[in-house]
């Protein structure tokens, strides 16, 4: 019998616990600010710790143990992880644990900056692979196989690789040729899989773990329902260190692991059991009618798919043929109470649900009338060029070794050319870092950041009046 092992074992836990004299401190909802406790009330009395019954994270023994088993059977692995801190814990763990300091990582560029966090943290020499570019959405894609040959050529001694998997837009590539290579050479694939807790599923795309990836981390909280920051962690190779795995999580995670969050993955798990096949192909039926629906507006399109990926059925990029960027157009979709995923210079990301899209008509409304308004806006008079920021291979100007002992200046970003940025310039959302820490700051990049800045984006590392931290190379 389907069930949520953990999920039921706070429901026995809640009827038997009448006083409590443990933390946390809101004492099973009765210690909480009033004006407040209306909402969180129903929910509190599941915000539990490691009591009798309800097993330890860290050690797991009984309902979390059986939970996490069910994961693993359900996505077919070897092993799976509950994850309380989001892909970016899993993705911290699965580098401590694969690699020493100093060995050679191969990276795709338009990583997480969670996968950057974790090369500093490992002591790591990244080699950054260049992805391919969009032409039509402008955004960055995966890695050829023809770059990882060319920085195998250059680096043979390579530990291992970690590719993004699909894009934050959705475009999953296949990878079964590029772990054959890194395999080959006695490396590891590692593949930061965020947006993809529901391949696998029938009518999605194939996961990264059952295409030649030795780990892999979801972020279940993104298409699946479960409270942010729960996340998954699969393993499905003998080439993983399951005992370094197990420590890197206790040392990333926090020891006080919410128990709410955790019974929000045992039951997406159970939720993505119980979906049918009628389901399923619902789902897929209302995300490619709205799709058209879209690409019938006179002034709203869909980003076509580029060959050689495979576009997950949730993921919907709409660009405008108007001269309008994406953060205006999702300024435009706000003001009429649709919170779109991102926007970008050019697109606004739109993230399904895995379910029944509700209000189907009156949303369909929303564009009409923005399709509409767009007609008095200027036409886009010419084509806007895709151009790739980053050499095909490249490497840190200066090693995270070296960093720790440089002194760090601030410096206008205009005038920033030549140094080397000492902590990343990203654009948030999607967290892909346009300057990484430690790389030499170009022109090229400075001009994008203040294209991007001036079409309205929002970026971490960057300090007031345009000004960063940097260090001085000269």
């Amino acid at each position: 019998m389907k069930h949520a092992p953990l999920y039921e074992a706070l429901l026995k836990h809640t009827k038997n616990n009448k006083w409590s004299f443990h933390v946390p401190g809101h004492k099973n909802g009765q210690v909480f600010e009033k004006t407040a406790k209306p909402f969180f009330q129903p929910v509190l009395s599941l915000d539990a710790t490691e009591l009798t019954g309800l097993d330890d994270l860290h050690h797991p023994e009984g309902a979390i143990l059986e939970a996490q088993e069910l994961l693993s059977s359900f996505y077919n692995v070897k092993k799976s992880y509950f994850l309380i801190g989001g892909s970016t814990s899993g993705n911290l763990a699965m580098i401590l644990s694969s690699f020493f300091p100093d060995d050679i990582v191969l990276v795709q560029r338009n990583c997480h900056k969670s996968v950057l966090n974790g090369l500093e943290l490992a002591g790591v020499k990244p080699v950054f692979l260049s992805p391919e570019m969009d032409e039509d959405g402008g955004f960055p894609l995966g890695v050829s196989l023809e770059t990882v040959k060319k920085a195998i050529k250059r680096y043979p001694e390579l530990r291992g690789i970690i590719l993004t998997n699909p894009t934050y837009y959705g475009l999953q590539q296949g990878i079964e040729d590029i772990a054959e290579v890194i395999h080959a050479h006695n490396g590891i694939v590692l593949v930061d899989e965020a947006h993809g807790a529901h391949f696998g599923l029938k009518n999605m795309p194939q996961s990264a773990i059952h295409r030649g990836a030795d780990v892999v981390v979801q972020s279940a909280h993104k298409t699946l329902p479960a409270l942010t920051m729960g996340a998954f962690l699969h393993v499905n190779s003998d080439q993983v260190d399951e005992y370094r795995l197990s420590q890197a999580l206790q040392m990333v995670q926090s020891s006080s692991p919410s128990y709410l969050i955790m019974a929000s993955l045992d039951l997406s798990r159970l939720y993505m059991e119980n979906l049918s096949q009628a389901d399923l192909d619902y789902i897929i039926l209302q995300a490619d009618e709205f799709r058209v629906f879209i690409n019938s507006l006179e002034h709203l399109h869909t980003v076509k798919t580029p060959a050689g990926y495979n576009l997950d059925p949730l993921k919907i990029t709409v660009q405008s043929d108007k001269d309008i960027s994406g953060f205006e157009l999702q300024q435009l979709f706000e003001a009429k109470g649709l919170y779109t995923e991102l926007a970008d210079d050019r697109n606004v990301l739109l993230i399904l649900p895995i379910g029944t899209m509700n209000e189907l008509a009156e949303l369909k409304e929303v564009f009409y009338k923005i399709s509409e308004k767009l007609s008095s806006y200027k036409s886009r008079s010419e084509r806007i060029q895709t151009v790739s920021l980053f050499p095909q291979v490249s490497t840190l100007e200066i090693s995270y070794h070296d960093m720790k002992r440089m002194r760090v200046k601030q410096v206008q970003m205009e005038g920033a050319e030549g140094y080397a940025a000492a902590e990343a310039v990203i654009p948030y959302p999607p967290g892909i870092p346009l300057i990484a820490k430690g790389e030499k700051i170009t022109s090229e990049s400075i001009r994008r950041y203040l294209y991007l800045k001036e079409k309205g984006a929002r970026f971490q590392g960057v300090c007031e009046q345009n000004r960063m931290h940097v260090f001085d190379i000269s």
